[in-house]
């Protein structure tokens, strides 16, 4: 009783609501056998001949082309497209296609030359002992798509069913008027397209394959059944001729009474369907190894003289399949590519035929009719009843044309699979398919508006939340700062507020260290500076017990001995490095040693700012000083008379030394801006002490000192000191014996102006290693 049960159940037919019993209006094409056709004189390809993306163009305008090479890369859902025959590209440029819109699309263009070589073929020996995701792949790159009208890669289709898939359905029921392509193939090719069949099953692991195929295909049937023999493995099911029971969701409704869910998949419910021509095409790439080139194609319609089902090349201009029938076009001639209820009118008949172009009907006038105007909707419920989907396809069509896409999504405007029963029993005569296409456009329109505001919200919420977790990071960078600052000590923020202050002091000043010598040679300096001072303070109490008389030199002696002593202590300076202090000694020895000039005169720092101006009187002089030199040379090597040496030149040329001194004082303070100031100050202003003096700053001063000294002062100091002395010394020659009868000199007056000199000089080495620590402070 069980089997009894399970036997009823196998063979048992279920329906689906509506549907429509249209003239069938095949017998004009399935009479006569497929037939080959002249290659055209060339082929147009359509990048995109699939749902999905158009694959990357793999050759180039002028590149040589075999039959089956591909003309695209396929990955993913990108199917390739392969050349329909060996030729040459022309062109890669858009070309109308075959879409109701008449837009262009990318397309490559081949000239056939006539010869229709194959490119290497890879066929699988054994598909049974074959992977199956070789065999997925296989079938992929070789470009097999949906060639049932939907046009979906059947790679992508068949990964996505490789679990919880345990029926294929075969669909074979072709139920449009007109369409008999899928019939003629049954008949002649019944073999490999059962052949295919098995393959698929295999792919998926079927554990039943459904054949369904409606009753008015007596000759196909009986050709499967031959095929067949006795084989189970595949099983033929008949069903009633009712449009449109070749819909996938009307054909598994018939064959396993099971509905597919709205929204849902067929793979949902464990069931999936390919066509017979996909089948087909299936086994010509796996066992064959060869890509999709060509389809069967339909040409019927009474503007067709010779009506028939042929093999017909990928990207052949539909106008050299009406050529090859006899196509006679009349008044207003339309030509529709697919049946007359799901088909659309071309737009030109130099479009290439697709993938998924099955039929090219070429109706007469009378056998479209006479076209009637649209009417108004009278509610008739005429179109509910014949809809197979079991929609309303009255309140879709207000909506629809009212634009209120929430209702017609609301009423399922989605599952509509556009088969045209609605529109073929209106008595108005309204287009419903062609507003519930529109409709369709606009919300997927909407919804891909949606979906882009969506991304764009979300990747602007991401770069807000970004940019408050950097300003987060920032305030607790700073915010630990903060902290790391309060919890240091006075003394580390003392030391780093020095070295911020020692970057800056650095930046401004030359970077100077006194070496160990430089601090040596300071202090030795100022121990000798200490000693002079003291032997000043004892001469000055020795000279103060001689009597006056004995205190009064001789001005000429005077002159010679200062004289003397600038050269002497300039040819010093000039070895040792220190001349600007011994032009100071000296010139304090001249001015201290001059009748009239005051005791005041003495001071260390009028000794200085004399040195200084010494200095720049003998830059000025020093030309002239040369035929001075040179004439008090004579004078010195052969004794003049004394009535020759007058002592009024004598007086005259020291006022002439007196003013020159005065007027080189004056470049003097310019050139050294800190040494006017002290000299002017008065006389019994202490001086300050010697031991105050920065080492370091000391050993600048000195350096300094000695490099002037060197560059600007050494030739011309030398020059001009040997000329003042020569010239004193011819004076004094000529009234040598007056002088010294009338004016001996004392011993002691002759120690304390040692004693000065040393002194001066201490005082002005000093000053000089002062002078950079005042710049610095």
């Amino acid at each position: 009783m069980f089997n009894l049960f399970k036997l009823f159940k196998k063979d048992r037919l279920w329906d689906f609501d509506g549907g429509i019993h249209p003239p069938e209006m095949k017998t004009q094409s399935n009479g006569t056998p497929l037939r080959q056709l002249p290659l055209p004189a060339q082929f147009i390809l359509p990048l995109k001949q699939h749902i999905g993306n158009e694959g990357e163009i793999a050759v180039r305008p002028g590149d040589k082309v075999l039959r089956g090479q591909p003309l695209t890369f396929g990955n993913g859902r990108m199917l390739p497209i392969h050349a329909p025959s060996s030729g040459t590209v022309t062109k890669i440029a858009p070309h109308m296609t075959a879409h109701p819109s008449a837009l262009a699309e990318m397309c490559i263009f081949i000239t056939p030359d006539g010869e229709d070589r194959w490119a290497e073929k890879r066929p699988i020996a054994d598909y049974r002992q074959a992977e199956r995701s070789e065999l997925v792949a296989c079938i992929h790159q070789s470009g097999v798509a949906g060639l049932g009208g939907a046009g979906f890669p059947t790679g992508t289709k068949l990964r996505g069913g490789l679990r919880g898939v345990n029926t294929l359905i075969i669909n074979a029921a072709e139920c449009e008027p007109y369409i008999t392509a899928d019939d003629r193939l049954m008949q002649d090719c019944a073999d490999e397209v059962l052949e295919g069949s098995r393959i698929l099953a295999h792919i998926l692991q079927a554990e039943r394959v459904l054949i369904g195929i409606e009753d008015n295909k007596a000759e196909a049937i009986a050709a499967l059944r031959r095929a067949l023999g006795d084989a189970a493995d595949l099983q033929i099911r008949v069903i009633p001729t009712k449009y449109p029971s070749g819909g996938a969701k009307q054909l598994t409704k018939i064959l396993t009474g099971q509905e597919v869910p709205h929204g849902g998949r067929s793979t949902d419910i464990g069931v999936l369907m390919q066509n017979v021509g996909t089948a087909f095409a299936v086994k010509r790439a796996v066992v064959d190894g060869e890509a999709l080139t060509e389809r069967v194609v339909t040409l019927t319609g009474e503007a067709v003289q010779r009506p028939a089902n042929v093999w017909a090349r990928l990207g052949t201009p539909v106008s050299h399949l009406l050529q090859q029938a006899g196509f006679i076009p009349g008044n207003e001639q339309m030509v529709v590519m697919g049946g007359p209820l799901m088909g659309f009118t071309l737009p030109a008949l130099h479009v290439p035929v697709v993938k998924i172009t099955n039929c090219i009907l070429a109706p007469s006038a009378s056998e479209m009719g006479h076209s009637e105007p649209e009417k108004g909707c009278i509610r008739c419920s005429a179109c509910a009843d014949a809809c197979p989907a079991g929609l309303l396809p009255q309140q879709l069509y207000w909506y629809s044309r009212g634009g209120d896409h929430d209702k017609a999504r609301e009423y399922n405007i989605a599952d509509c699979i556009e088969c045209g029963a609605c529109a073929y029993v209106c008595p108005s005569n309204i287009p419903l398919v062609q507003y519930y296409r529109q409709e369709k456009a606009e919300i997927q329109a909407i919804d891909l508006e949606s979906e882009r505001n969506t991304l764009a919200k979300a990747r602007f919420e991401a770069r807000q939340l970004r940019l408050e977790r950097e300003k987060l990071a920032r305030d607790a960078k700073h915010q630990q700062a903060k902290r790391s600052a309060a919890e240091r000590s006075p003394a580390e923020l003392n030391a780093a507020l020095a070295r911020v202050k020692a970057k800056h002091t650095d930046a401004d000043a030359p970077q100077v260290t006194a070496t160990a010598e430089q601090e040596s040679a300071v202090r030795s300096a100022q121990r000798e500076a200490r000693l002079a001072e003291a032997r000043v303070r004892q001469a000055e109490q020795q000279a103060a017990s001689v009597p006056v008389s004995n205190q009064i030199e001789d001005p000429r002696k005077a002159a010679v001995a200062a004289a003397l002593a600038r050269a002497k202590a300039k040819k010093a300076a000039a070895a040792e490095g220190a001349v600007p202090a011994a032009d100071a000694a000296a010139e304090a020895t001249v001015t201290a040693a001059e009748p009239a000039a005051p005791a005041a005169e003495a001071d260390p720092r009028k000794a200085a700012v004399a040195a200084a101006i010494a200095r720049a009187k003998a830059k000025k002089a020093a030309q002239a000083a040369e035929s001075a030199e040179t004439e008090a040379d004579a004078a010195a090597e052969s004794p003049a008379p004394a009535e020759e040496a007058d002592p009024r030149k004598a007086a005259v040329a020291a006022a002439i030394a007196r003013a020159k001194a005065k007027k080189a004082a004056l470049a003097a303070e310019s050139a050294e801006p800190k040494a006017a100031p002290e000299t002017a100050a008065p006389a019994d202003e202490p001086a300050a002490p010697v031991a105050e003096t920065d080492p370091r700053k000391a050993a600048v001063a000195a350096a300094v000192a000695r490099a002037k000294a060197k560059k600007a002062a050494l030739a011309a100091d030398n020059a001009a000191a040997s000329a003042e002395a020569a010239q004193a010394a011819a004076a004094v020659v000529a009234d040598a014996p007056e002088s010294e009868t009338e004016y001996p000199a004392p011993v002691d007056a002759d120690a304390a102006r040692k004693a000065a000199v040393a002194a001066a000089i201490a005082r002005v080495k000093a000053r000089r290693m002062q002078q950079p620590e005042t710049q610095e402070d």
